[in-house]
């Protein structure tokens, strides 16, 4: 499968074949795990006959989601021409078609969302790139296909789906002109028409009623752009019977310049993230919701760059108490391939042809069209892009200090050049450790996670109490259940802290730190914090 789907029934012969999954979901189901698939539903590939393997140069067959919109472009009375969304063209003053409004192509913000076809005069909507059209949802015949999509995979095994983008399939109809937010583009964002639209829950009760319902499965729907709590809750409660869970952008969008692009840079106060995470966190507890906690994936730069230090001098401190902050929240936790090593940004020295998402290639390009040979904000964009660029997460894993991060042999080139630090930063390293006085972050993670899963009853489904509702860097929660306490305390900035615990809380154990695994702090009374110094404490029956 993948984002550009070309069949949604078959698996890329690049990476495998249908009897490669069947073993790895027995494999799998024989170690009592579980296989979630990625369900690419918002857009489809696009009709192009050349499409060439990009490692391999071979030519890739195209399936039936190719199909689809070959046959949806072939003719103005198709019968699958409203599988997509064609709009007719604006014509200008000099007789030429513009696009049927000025929404922003979210993967180009330059761009136009909209991609012309010559053929039949008319124009697609393809919000992430011109190669990935938009599913029209409207159409039912769109959704029964969708549902014959599930239930392909959940009869051969598969136990649930991220969904991807999944709160953009209902459209406002009308497709009207977003507002205008950046004066100095030509196109603007229009997530306000294309995100958590009129017919969204309607779609994904079907779903659940239709497909869902059926199976025992985990669903999680990735929905950028959804903040209303009504809106989240109808999605989620667990009467709502649409999905389990949702990625929730708001953390991951702190640093964002809110209702512009997503490749902009907003100064954050530490305080913010401790706000975000308890809004969610009583939100599902008080109204009966499921919460989803992450601070990484493939979309997003790397934590330990974001909202810490990834200096050598503090980059594992600030991995530890990420892992500190997201191990013991309310919820179901996801974590990111290279998270549990501490893995970081690739450097600023890196030159602007090293990034390869298609995103950051048409950022880059137009800053250098906008800004030719200005110095300061081209300085400017590369730092937006060794911050926040999707890149930074799609670097190979790093597994050891062997050539190639021992990701593939070093006769092999990647996809990306290998990050740096990564003769330093890998499994090998981490997992050969043995000073159990500082663990490694990899150990760290294990042990927090083998204490989270040891008392899921406080850590999972126990109540959560912010101790601090100020506008301090210090983040400090308490956990709760019928049988036990917890503390986390959390340090977010890079300067020393004092912090006193709450008057008759008296702290039984210190369990973990991120400057050692077994903190040497008071009971009671004030603590003194290290930059980045989180600790999580057994509170004390009282």
């Amino acid at each position: 499968m993948g984002y550009d789907i070309s069949d949604y029934m078959d698996i890329d012969p690049l990476y495998g074949s249908l009897s490669d999954v069947d073993e790895l979901i027995r494999e799998l189901h024989s170690r009592n795990m579980k296989l979630m698939m990625d369900l690419v539903v918002n857009h489809t590939s696009d009709q192009r006959d050349q499409t060439w393997s990009k490692l391999s140069g071979d030519r890739i067959t195209n399936g039936l989601q190719h199909a689809w919109f070959k046959e949806s472009r072939s003719s103005l009375d198709n019968p699958k021409r409203d599988w997509y969304i064609w709009k007719k063209p604006k014509i200008d003053e000099n007789g030429q078609p513009q696009p049927p409004n000025n929404w922003s192509m979210l993967l180009g913000e330059a761009n136009s969302a909209w991609t012309y076809d010559e053929k039949t005069g008319e124009y697609y909507l393809a919000l992430f790139t011109s190669e990935q059209p938009d599913l029209n949802w409207e159409n039912p015949a769109v959704r029964k296909a969708v549902h014959d999509i599930l239930r392909f995979w959940l009869d051969r095994g598969a136990s649930g789906f991220r969904m991807d983008v999944i709160n953009l399939i209902s459209k406002d109809q009308r497709f009207p002109d977003a507002p205008v937010v950046a004066p100095e583009h030509k196109y603007q964002p229009g997530y306000k028409y294309y995100a958590n639209g009129p017919r969204l829950h309607e779609y994904l009760h079907e779903i659940y009623t239709e497909v869902l319902s059926k199976y025992d499965t985990i669903t999680v729907g990735e929905m950028p752009w959804a903040r209303d709590q009504e809106d989240i809750i109808r999605v989620v409660g667990a009467n709502a019977e649409e999905l389990n869970m949702i990625f929730i952008f708001e953390l991951v969008d702190i640093d964002d310049e809110w209702g512009r692009f997503r490749l902009t840079l907003r100064h954050y106060e530490p305080y913010e993230i401790k706000q975000i995470q308890t809004r969610y966190q009583r939100m599902m507890i008080d109204r009966d919701g499921w919460n989803s906690v992450f601070c990484e994936n493939h979309d997003n730069p790397r934590s330990v760059t974001r909202y810490a230090d990834d200096s050598d001098e503090f980059r594992v401190v600030s991995a530890k108490l990420l892992c500190l902050m997201e191990t013991f929240l309310c919820g179901t936790l996801y974590i990111y391939q290279g998270q549990e090593i501490g893995m970081r940004n690739v450097p600023l020295e890196w030159d602007p042809e090293e990034y390869k998402d298609i995103e950051t290639q048409n950022y880059w390009k137009k800053m250098t069209d906008m800004w030719p040979g200005n110095k300061q904000k081209l300085d400017f964009a590369r730092k937006i892009m060794q911050h926040k660029a999707r890149d930074n997460a799609r670097t190979p894993m790093q597994w050891s200090s062997q050539p190639n991060a021992g990701f593939c042999k070093d006769s092999i080139k990647p996809w990306m050049r290998v990050n740096d630090d990564y003769t330093i930063v890998n499994v090998d390293a981490q997992r050969a450790s043995e000073n159990s006085e500082d663990l490694s972050v990899l150990q760290f993670w294990k042990e927090a996670l083998a204490i989270r899963k040891a008392d899921t009853a406080t850590f999972i489904y126990g109540d959560y109490q912010l101790l601090n509702d100020d506008k301090s860097p210090i983040f400090a929660y308490k956990r709760t259940s019928e049988s036990n306490s917890a503390i986390v305390i959390l340090n977010l900035s890079g300067t020393a802290q004092k912090w006193s615990l709450p008057e008759k809380l008296e702290v039984e154990q210190w369990k973990l730190g991120s400057y050692g695994s077994k903190p040497k702090q008071p009971m009671t009374g004030q603590l003194e914090l290290r930059p980045w110094e989180g600790l999580l404490g057994e509170i004390k029956p009282s």
